[in-house]
């Protein structure tokens, strides 16, 4: 099979090149698939672009366009040029790092998977202490989302969500910010014949704010709008 790993970053100019060497480790080691990787830039106003174009042997594919949109606008972008039978999002921010890509990845080829989340509420690993009211709000969220999709997620929020493509292309996806992450899970949830949906424990490296963290109270607000507007479209 061959995996697309998409990478939507804005002003990242810090990590970028570093997320970038860590992918292209990592997916030498796992010889049971291939890889392209995408990156979207959206809109960075430092100098991230630049640094891309001045290693562009790190990736396959770069989008990139003037005005900041938002991730899910990203990602749609991403997924219209990727050409990979599964698509794997991919954080440029450090916060998930690709030694998980062995654990998303399994569930497909051992078990035909169709939709996998790395929870970092399921995860054995090493990881960072979360901030408490993050995830306080993460763990509502994704209690409201769980209600009205009738899945049992731990974590709806996470950064680390894998498709096959075709079921990227069952759904018709609007969101253009973090609300992405909700609107993919509400929506999915509604296909039939449902999907064979997997979570598997990830580990997770949070920044703080004064080290570029990005989301918000706002986008907490925005999820929980989003769970109700997506729940109830048919």
């Amino acid at each position: 099979m061959k995996v697309s790993i998409l990478v939507p970053l804005f002003n990242e100019q810090n990590t970028i090149i570093k997320i970038l060497n860590k992918i292209n480790f990592e997916i030498k080691s796992l010889k049971n698939f291939d890889f392209e990787i995408i990156v979207i830039n959206d809109g960075s106003k430092d100098n991230s672009l630049i640094l891309l174009q001045e290693n562009s042997e790190l990736y396959s594919k770069l989008i990139s366009y003037d005005k900041n949109h938002g991730k899910g606008y990203a990602l749609r972008k991403g997924f219209k040029e990727a050409a990979g039978d599964i698509f794997l999002i991919q954080d440029a921010d450090l916060e998930y790092l690709p030694n998980n890509y062995i654990s998303l990845l399994e569930p497909f080829e051992k078990h035909n998977a169709d939709v996998v989340y790395g929870s970092r509420f399921k995860s054995i690993s090493v990881n960072k202490v979360l901030l408490f009211w993050h995830m306080v709000a993460n763990k509502i969220i994704t209690f409201c989302s769980n209600i009205f999709s009738n899945l049992n997620f731990t974590d709806v929020e996470t950064g680390y969500k894998v498709f096959k493509s075709d079921i990227i292309k069952k759904i018709n996806l609007k969101e253009n910010s973090f609300a992405f992450e909700i609107e993919v899970t509400q929506k999915i949830a509604k296909l039939n014949p449902k999907p064979k949906i997997f979570e598997v424990g990830v580990s997770y490296f949070g920044r703080s704010y004064s080290e570029g963290k990005k989301i918000t109270f706002k986008d907490a607000i925005l999820a929980m709008i989003a769970i109700v507007k997506h729940s109830l479209k048919s």
